[in-house]
């Protein structure tokens, strides 16, 4: 799983129509999720810090939400965009987070078991179980 870092509202235009999932290292405003949504139409979800979903306007949020858009909070730990512009989740903790669930754990120790070692964030770990729950058939 990749996540493209965004890091200026410039670079919204310039982005691949067939990304699903968006880390933007910036607060947007109204503006940018509309220039976001229109230069992704399959835009899944929308991954950013903590302290700019806290911030960010409740227009934008029911925007994001009416247009079945995911909005993950959580970091990008160690990244540098300057050697990548995506950000992978690697697939031995996409296959560990699976593994937890065939073994019947449950999305709370799954995602704090997975969080100690990976530094990924809780949102972006049950996103991972959502999107793989119907390969498990769960």
């Amino acid at each position: 799983m990749k996540l493209r870092i965004v890091s200026s509202k410039q670079e919204i235009s310039k982005l691949d129509p067939a990304e699903e999932l968006v880390h933007l290292t910036f607060r947007p405003s109204n503006a940018d999720v509309v220039s976001l949504i229109a230069a992704c139409p399959n835009l899944a979800a929308v991954h950013i810090p903590n302290s700019y979903k806290n911030t960010m306007s409740k227009s934008a949020r029911m925007f994001l939400s009416a247009n079945n858009i995911t909005i993950l909070v959580g970091d990008v730990w160690g990244h540098r965009k300057d050697l990548n512009h995506y950000y992978t989740v690697s697939e031995v903790v996409t296959r560990e987070i699976l593994n937890y669930q065939k073994a019947g754990r449950s999305r709370d120790e799954i995602s704090r078991m997975v969080e100690r070692h990976s530094r990924l964030s809780q949102d972006l770990i049950n996103y991972i179980i959502d999107q793989n729950s119907e390969r498990l058939d769960l």
